[in-house]
């Protein structure tokens, strides 16, 4: 093999050590995301410029508020003509309570070959392996064609207004020249039954419509008939918002994901019935079913201030979620459900996206994915909530999904999203180098 071989190994092994150690100590640094500005980014961002700068890459931190903290790097390719990719994972986490864990969520233990802690999946992981390849990279002199631009933001899991939000609308320059752009969100393995494995790659996601409810009324004593009355004029509407079945629309990612599925399970594949198609899926039904329909599931409620006292106004909230076309039915349907009485509004709004699944880019991304699992079958998907590719997509930078994980059969991926014990296997992150490695190689040609 020779001492170049050898030495290709010793870096291999040190970016296996690598991923997993700063997979554990990003998790120990808490930087929990409580909304409305609560946030405390800066020590990770910290943390993430101190391991490109022992690399060699310089990075700048830039704060949108105190502590809001963003981090941006250039690796610069050796085509300056070359359209730049940016690579990009968000430092936040949502709160986890402790007593609900079986390890501390800020612990960042390593324990039977995992590792655990709140943002091991969303999205620690995906920083750390990013640290790691290009680390790997330094290491062995390499460069790329083209330039890999590195963003670790704060904020994804708010409104991205000190993260991503203010990156895009403050430094735009930083990012001149991208086209292209990967986070999180795809690339993981989905086991769809019999054996079967699947690798849904990001090509799309549904916007974001959170929504602000009021219902004003007459305010009068409780024990009085009231026909004005606020609540029971906004517990009718929210009713009716949560019963309301929203008519199927496939846009064109969903529609490849439902024909490369069909085709795996041997079924030609019925638009004009997609519930029945996708009774005909099994466990993979649940990639595509999210996003087959514009949704609006009530969330929170505020009302009155004292059991007697009838008040002036209600007030609820409302996630909702669009697909790229039908953000004017969205609107139309929430006015109907309404009704005169309750008025609406955005509190947060994001554009839903596409990407192209017939690119270049999607080609390389299923190339490094199945060189290291032959068998597994890659398809595009599109996701049901929203990521920081909302905002970099205002710079005319397209996003896919892609933070590659191979994950063990039984492996409840969705459920370590905000959920109790998050937790992501070493081997996992192994993989995930690997992968991530090879196609920004192979897509920066």
């Amino acid at each position: 093999m020779g001492e170049q071989g050898t030495d290709q190994q010793a870096m291999d092994r040190q970016a296996m050590d690598e991923v997993v150690r700063f997979t554990s100590d990003l998790i120990r640094i808490d930087t929990t995301n409580r909304g409305g500005g609560d946030g405390n980014e800066r020590p990770a961002a910290e943390y993430v410029a101190e391991r490109l700068a022992d690399a060699g890459i310089e990075a700048r931190i830039l704060e949108s508020a105190p502590g809001r903290a963003n981090v941006v790097a250039r690796i610069a390719g050796t085509d300056r003509a070359a359209p730049a990719m940016l690579v990009h994972g968000h430092l936040d986490v949502v709160p986890a309570e402790a007593a609900d864990w079986t390890v501390h969520p800020f612990s960042g233990e390593v324990r039977d070959g995992v590792v655990w802690g709140r943002g091991a999946v969303d999205m620690k992981n995906m920083d750390a392996m990013i640290l790691a390849t290009v680390r790997a990279w330094a290491r062995q002199g390499l460069r790329q064609p083209r330039d890999i631009v590195l963003a670790f933001t704060a904020d994804e899991e708010d409104s991205a207004a000190y993260g991503a939000g203010y990156l895009a609308a403050e430094h735009a320059g930083l990012f001149e020249g991208c086209t292209e752009g990967i986070s999180e969100s795809g690339g993981f393995t989905f086991h769809a039954g019999g054996g079967m494995r699947l690798y849904p790659v990001g090509a799309g996601e549904r916007g974001t419509a959170w929504l602000k409810l009021t219902a004003r009324g007459r305010a009068g004593h409780g024990s009085k008939v009231n026909k004005e009355n606020a609540v029971s004029r906004l517990a009718a509407a929210i009713t009716r918002i949560g019963a309301h079945e929203w008519p199927v629309r496939i846009i064109p990612t969903v529609r490849a994901a439902l024909t490369e599925l069909a085709a795996l399970h041997g079924i030609e594949p019925d638009f004009d019935d997609v519930d029945a198609l996708l009774a005909k899926l099994g466990p993979a039904a649940a990639l595509v079913e999210p996003t087959v329909r514009n949704s609006a599931n009530p969330t929170m409620l505020q009302a009155g201030y004292k059991i007697n006292v009838i008040p002036g106004h209600a007030t609820a909230y409302v996630d909702g979620r669009m697909l790229a076309g039908a953000e004017e039915d969205f609107a139309q349907t929430l006015d109907r459900l309404t009704g005169p009485d309750v008025e609406w509004e955005f509190q947060h709004r994001e554009v839903p996206l596409q990407a192209p699944v017939d690119s270049p880019t999607y080609a390389a991304m299923r190339e490094a994915l199945q060189h290291f699992d032959p068998e597994g079958h890659v398809v595009p998907y599109c996701i049901g909530g929203g990521t920081d590719a909302k905002q970099f997509s205002r710079l005319g930078i397209t996003g896919y999904g892609f933070s590659p994980l191979k994950l063990p059969e039984g492996f409840d991926y969705a459920g370590m999203y905000h959920g109790v014990d998050e937790r992501v296997p070493v081997e996992a992150l192994h993989f995930g180098v690997r992968v991530l490695d090879r196609f920004l190689r192979g897509g920066a040609r």
